[in-house]
């Protein structure tokens, strides 16, 4: 009998769920109008503002397979009643933190399900995925050497995510602020 996934080990969740890297699929897109149109009925009595975050939302680039979503909501939302929320329609609670929680669907003791998302909820304002999202669709040329990035990180991370996303964090950093500055710049007319 599988072994439930509560249960695993942060090793065996990795070996299960391998970084696997996909060509960009249009569907991806969709997937994430869906999820944010049941979403959206799910969270109806809270403020909030939801968008499709990640590489799967940047045409042209390869991206793991995984559809995330940003949630922003207010810092005074009740994290308690949007998690029972989130469990009761089946996402799994990742983490939760003072400003942030995450919550996964998709992935089963088999593993992965043809659909996987990863919900982020922030604080509004915390939105830095966003910047970074749209410098890349608006600069295919730094899309393209994120997406070389995460290929050459490929082989040594291949199971181990955390470090995967840390070996990213110094280019999504310098290329989120820069995409902040230019923001910055054209709000003043500069």
């Amino acid at each position: 009998m599988a072994k439930e996934l509560k249960d695993m080990t942060l090793e065996e969740l990795w070996e299960l769920f391998p970084i696997v890297l996909s060509s960009h699929a249009p569907l991806w897109a969709e997937w994430a109008k869906e999820e944010i149109s049941i979403l959206t009925t799910l969270l109806s009595d809270f403020d909030k503002t939801i968008t499709h975050i990640g590489s799967t939302a940047i045409p042209g680039i390869m991206a793991k397979p995984i559809v995330d979503i940003l949630v922003e909501i207010p810092a005074e939302t009740n994290k308690e009643d949007i998690i029972k929320i989130m469990e009761a329609a089946g996402y799994i609670c990742m983490s939760v933190s003072d400003n942030r929680m995450s919550f996964n669907k998709g992935y089963t003791p088999n593993g992965c399900s043809e659909k996987v998302f990863h919900i982020h909820f922030h604080n509004i304002g915390d939105n830095d995925e966003i910047f970074f999202r749209d410098y890349l669709i608006a600069n295919p040329d730094v899309a393209k050497e994120y997406e070389r990035l995460k290929l050459s990180l490929l082989p040594k991370f291949k199971h181990n995510r955390d470090g995967y996303t840390q070996a990213k964090t110094t280019f999504v950093n310098c290329i989120t602020a820069l995409a902040k500055y230019e923001s910055y710049q054209a709000e003043k007319g500069t």
